[in-house]
């Protein structure tokens, strides 16, 4: 979960030679540096600033709210889903213009995945960069690799076009949760998925045939 810092104004006690200091939770109030002396109210307020940051730093994070709120990212258009024989629903938001997605090698690509009710569990927005994966090679859910490099009844995506896919538990992760760490599992078992893609570029470090 996003905590938010919390800033503090304290007044300066007394004026003295400015030297630099280390940045700290609490800041000196320009608005007293003539005042040496503490009344009662700004004394209220320091403590009550004391309280509220103890709050914050024990506070529990919430697991299930972190894949809502860390990934939080704005969604594509919707569009109508194409079905295949594997179960794979895809549609195109945008074709691309560029070249076809290639076997066995390394692509960059911007995703946003959901679950079915459209919460939010993984972004590569969030981390401000592309994903670089290796396409037909069981390096990602099967779901991926077909909705990206195409086949049996999908075309294959072009650089700079972007799609929705829908993908069922058999494609995704199966009857097992993924992504558990200390006992909390991102997606648990059995869940259909839904990814916005976008192709950004094929790898600038793939190797020429």
């Amino acid at each position: 979960m996003a905590v938010s810092s919390l800033s503090f104004t304290l007044p300066k006690l007394q004026t003295v030679t400015p030297k630099p200091t280390i940045a700290a939770t609490f800041k000196a109030s320009s608005s007293h540096e003539s005042t040496p002396f503490i009344n009662k109210k700004q004394i209220f307020q320091m403590g009550v600033g004391i309280l509220a940051a103890s709050i914050v730093t024990s506070a529990p994070l919430n697991a299930d709210a972190t894949r809502i709120e860390y990934y939080a990212t704005t969604a594509e258009p919707t569009c109508e889903f194409n079905f295949v024989r594997s179960g794979l629903g895809y549609c195109d938001i945008a074709v691309g213009s560029g070249e076809e997605a290639p076997y066995n090698k390394l692509v960059n690509i911007h995703y946003t995945a959901r679950f079915a009710d459209g919460i939010v569990f993984d972004s590569s927005y969030k981390r401000g960069r592309a994903l670089t994966m290796r396409l037909g090679m069981g390096k990602v859910i099967k779901g991926l690799d077909q909705g990206i490099l195409g086949g049996e009844g999908v075309p294959p995506m072009l650089v700079g076009g972007k799609r929705k896919l829908q993908i069922p538990p058999h494609l995704a992760y199966g009857p097992e949760p993924a992504g558990c760490f200390s006992g909390d599992c991102n997606i648990p078992g059995n869940a259909t998925l839904v990814y916005d893609i976008k192709f950004v570029e094929l790898y600038s470090g793939n190797r020429k045939m």
